[in-house]
């Protein structure tokens, strides 16, 4: 019975966690090496979510895009009064 249900559950949450996806997400994701572009880019996306309801932007995670290049569809939209100082 186990050898069974941990094959058929590891491909219940392979296919729940990545059908979520468009596949223009997947083609922007395979086209490069790494998830995020560095580590502030994955500290910045984990600190906004994805429909950018409640941006928190900081006038260093505009520098960091811009020298580091950071990529993605879903772009975080804020108002200059918006932005955090550091």
């Amino acid at each position: 019975m186990h050898t069974r249900l941990l094959p058929t559950l590891g491909i219940a949450l392979a296919l729940s966690t990545g059908a979520c996806a468009t596949s223009e997400d997947w083609s922007l994701w395979r086209s490069h090496t790494t998830h995020f572009a560095s580590g502030d880019h994955g500290i910045f996306s984990l600190r906004n979510n994805r429909d950018g309801s409640n941006p928190r932007v900081t006038r260093t995670d505009i520098e960091n895009s811009r020298v580091e290049n950071w990529w993605g569809n879903y772009t975080v939209s804020v108002s200059p009064n918006q932005i955090y100082q550091n």
